[in-house]
């Protein structure tokens, strides 16, 4: 397997979710957009906390109300579920103009200047008393370890693919990143499973663990993976971006001019949702 297709599977569920091609459909509108410089016209997923939710409850949907305060428009949402097709039948139909929350890299759209810098990290109950940061750590051959799971398409998180390549394919306790889409955010179950200590410890992207560790039955700590460069081109840290049309240049330097200015209330919004932020590599700041 070539270092491309490694770097490619190693971005997580974030990439699965933007990156691959599937079936159409027409997205759920809130309103009808049209193009106007009085609409900030948002891509969004109404069942996806802590990032969006059609109430208005993620840390993306009070982003773009700041973003839309500040360049003079009103926010107005295109709802479709952040799987396949999501930039396909979102931002590239023309249905709506930002995606809040996408990797700095991710070569569909143009990319903002990050906003946020953010890990995997190890979650545990706080009276396990586990304190881990590797994934070489030789006590996960003995523990149930939760991840996320993204279906048959060959694509995994980092975590998963890693544990694998270590002999620990076993220890592996699969939850999907889907989930039963009727109830609500589905993702949430990988941490309500370690709550209840159905698994012994979770490897899960942060903005995860920093927003539903925080409403389990049982205290939670959480520990950025802290391998570096070790499984490499496989990495646990990402920037993540707004993402616009190719096309879209005055948008981007708009958004571009938001991100600069309201950096500290960015910051705080997330630190409010619990995200563990990396200000330099393999060092975050946790909730």
């Amino acid at each position: 397997m070539d270092n491309r297709r490694m770097s490619w599977r190693s971005c997580a569920f974030i990439l699965s979710f933007l990156l691959l091609a599937g079936a159409g459909g027409d997205p759920r509108s809130a309103d009808a957009p049209t193009a106007s410089d009085k609409l900030l016209r948002v891509c969004a997923d109404p069942n996806n906390l802590p990032f969006s939710n059609d109430k208005g409850e993620g840390f993306e949907n009070k982003l773009a109300e700041l973003v839309a305060h500040d360049m003079g428009r009103t926010v107005t949402y295109t709802w479709w579920a952040q799987r396949r097709g999501f930039v396909r039948n979102t931002l590239k139909a023309g249905h709506c103009d930002v995606i809040m929350g996408v990797p700095a890299d991710l070569d569909m759209v143009a990319a903002t200047k990050p906003y946020y810098r953010s890990t995997y990290v190890f979650v545990w109950r706080r009276d396990r008393d586990l304190d881990l940061n590797s994934i070489t750590d030789p006590r996960l051959r003995d523990l149930r370890i939760g991840v996320h799971l993204l279906g048959d398409d060959g694509f995994n998180t980092p975590p998963a693919e890693v544990l694998g390549e270590q002999g620990m394919s076993a220890n592996v306790v699969g939850y999907s990143i889907y989930g039963d889409y009727r109830t609500a955010n589905p993702p949430a179950r990988l941490l309500e499973a370690v709550a209840k200590g159905d698994i012994d410890v979770a490897a899960v992207w942060g903005p995860f663990a920093g927003y539903f560790g925080r409403k389990t039955v049982a205290p939670l700590a959480l520990a950025p993976i802290a391998d570096g460069g070790r499984f490499a081109p496989i990495v646990f840290q990402y920037d993540i971006a707004m993402g616009v049309r190719k096309q879209d240049h005055a948008l981007k330097a708009a958004l571009d001019k938001v991100i600069q200015q309201d950096q500290p209330a960015i910051t705080a919004l997330l630190e409010s949702y619990g995200v563990p932020l990396v200000s330099s590599p393999q060092k975050a700041a946790l909730p």
